[in-house]
């Protein structure tokens, strides 16, 4: 079990194939890193809830820390990318860098920010 703790947020629609196909290799995740705290979001059904976030593409990751976002993103459905993605920000963050995730846009920055501090 890692020592720190980290939402890790799936967005996904039910509409979505890729998004029905990622929700096995999910739970697959969260049995294989049981330590963290996993949600999974449907955009349409909880719209309220992810606010101004706007998924371009599905499924879209988001990994935070105490309301810091460290990754944002659209990811493949395979387990060890999905193991790797999660192990590397858990080392990240344990070498001293708690530096939020770069290269969004500025709004989609605050609304991914806003919804991990409402986590």
């Amino acid at each position: 079990m890692p020592i720190l703790e980290l939402d890790v947020v799936c967005l996904c629609a039910q509409w979505c194939g890729t998004c029905r196909e990622y929700a096995q290799t999910f739970e697959q995740l969260k049995a294989a890193l049981p330590g963290h705290r996993y949600r999974w979001i449907d955009i349409e059904d909880e719209a309220d809830v992810i606010g101004d976030v706007d998924v371009e593409t599905f499924p879209t990751l988001m990994v935070a820390h105490k309301g810091v976002v460290l990754f944002a993103g659209p990811v493949l459905p395979r387990l060890a990318d999905a193991q790797r993605l999660l192990e590397a920000q858990v080392d990240r963050w344990e070498s001293g860098n708690h530096r939020p995730v770069s290269g969004l846009p500025d709004d989609q920055f605050l609304a991914y920010t806003e919804l991990a501090r409402s986590l």
